[in-house]
């Protein structure tokens, strides 16, 4: 019978072996982490983590796919009267409402996620996840399929999007995560009409794209 280092505490979760994968991945690297320490580290055993997570690269992105699900939920639920691009902002901004706790963690995981080579690869697999639910929702509203060219296309923007996001929002101390996602989405949906966007502040150190774009909706 398998047995743990400390035994189980009733209210270990994904979040506390997440939590704790991370502290150890800080302290000793992430490869030089086992899967053996982090479930030792949460009182659980080696075959419990794995009730948890399939692998070390998956605790990295914690609770990545209950935030797709609620992604792919947003979307769906968002009537049809609303233009496409102010759902995918909403939607995006919303999945991404995080508390101080939780941005703590958020910045180490895209810490690793950058910098360890194996999860820049298995990031790539989350990725496609994210975009699948995405160009899902496009091809919905659009017609045809998700795989077809419009829907991959504006998935794979609105990825690059979110990730310009991350990036700026991981070189400041004190930005907003929601408000810089709001503004990358917002630059997306002007489809980078030279002419509209010359004069307008274009994010960085906390400047707005222009309320019109993240107020109205859509821009004309």
């Amino acid at each position: 019978m398998e047995s743990s280092p400390r035994g189980r505490r009733p209210a270990t979760s994904r979040e506390d072996v997440a939590r704790a994968a991370l502290a150890l991945f800080s302290r000793q690297g992430f490869e030089a982490t086992t899967v053996d320490e982090i479930a030792s580290e949460v009182g659980i055993s080696r075959r419990t983590f794995f009730r948890y997570y399939q692998s070390k690269s998956d605790a990295v992105w914690g609770a990545f796919d209950a935030e797709l699900a609620r992604l792919d939920r947003l979307l769906s639920e968002a009537p049809d009267e609303e233009g496409l691009m102010q759902v995918l902002r909403r939607a995006v901004v919303e999945t991404n409402r995080f508390n101080e706790e939780q941005l703590v963690d958020l910045r180490l995981r895209m810490s690793l996620i950058r910098s360890v080579p194996t999860l820049v690869a298995h990031s790539a697999v989350r990725y496609e996840e994210w975009c699948d639910v995405v160009a899902r929702f496009a091809a919905r509203r659009l017609g045809g399929r998700p795989t077809d060219l419009a829907p991959q296309t504006l998935a794979r923007a609105a990825l690059g999007a979110a990730m310009a996001a991350f990036e700026e929002w991981t070189r400041r101390d004190d930005g907003d995560l929601t408000e810089v996602v709001d503004q990358a989405l917002a630059l997306l949906a002007t489809g980078f009409d030279e002419d509209r966007l010359k004069g307008q502040p274009l994010g960085g150190d906390g400047a707005r794209i222009g309320d019109k774009y993240l107020q109205g909706g859509e821009p004309p």
